[in-house]
Formats: C-alpha cells, structure tokens, sequence
C-alpha cells in the first residue's frame, strides 16, 4: 500500500489528523497525529500535507536498532527503544511524534485511515509499489 497526495485539493479540514489519533491511539486528539497540515498563507496560497514518506532515516540515526523494515514499512520496535528520541529529530518531514503517556517515539506505519476519512481525496491509497508522496 502507499500514499498518495493531491495538495491542491486540501483544505486544512484536519480530518486526517483526528482519524490517526483516533486510530492509532484511541483519542480525539489530532495533535497525536503522525501527519502534519501547513498552511502555506498568504502565498502559494494552499496547504502542504507532511507524511512519512517511509525514506528510513528514523531507522538509520536509531543507536540500538529499534526501527526495522516490516513489509516496506518502517516500524518501532517499543520493547527495543530506549526513547532518545534521536528519530522523532532527525525525520526530515517532522511527523514523528513522542507520545506523553510513555515517553515512546511514534510513527505513521501507513494504516490508510488518513485517506478513507478524506472528504476531498487530498489523500488517496494507492496499491501501486512507488515511495509514498506527492503524486
């Protein structure tokens, strides 16, 4: 599966963002989100979706290997992570999160709900074998 994104037709809505926290950590609290929405005002004039583009960098800078490549998704090993947060920095798109319950880095692991709840298919699902990104 991958994920695609058409920024031209986001709003901003954020529905994406409530439908992850939702999901993944069962809260209505989109600042859980592991996707960010920018606004990009007054100029171009739109907003920029950030997602885990799954690149693995988060995997790479982790000093005790606890991100591994699970089915061409990057995926935290929390019994292996000893929470240095040194992912959530280096991830180049910031979408990264460190969850306050248990001081844990989290990251999207491209479950799709982004997409199914978007009211305006800003984010699509695709199951076309390419790196996740703007299409």
């Amino acid at each position: 599966m991958n994920i695609l994104f058409n920024h031209e037709k986001c709003s901003g809505c954020g529905v994406c963002k409530l439908a992850c926290s939702i999901v993944n950590f069962t809260q209505v609290t989109p600042a859980k989100a592991m996707l960010r929405i920018e606004g990009l005002f007054p100029a171009p004039g739109r907003y920029q979706i950030h997602f885990c583009d799954q690149c693995g960098i988060c995997a790479e800078i982790c000093p005790v290997d606890a991100i591994a490549l699970e089915d061409s998704i990057y995926r935290i090993n929390e019994d292996d992570c000893i929470a240095c947060h040194e992912c959530v920095t280096a991830c180049p798109n910031c979408v990264m999160i460190i969850k306050k319950e248990d001081d844990m880095p989290a990251k999207c692991i491209l479950c799709g709900e982004c997409a199914i709840v978007c009211p305006r298919d800003a984010i699509m699902i695709s199951e076309e074998e390419t790196k996740a990104g703007c299409r």
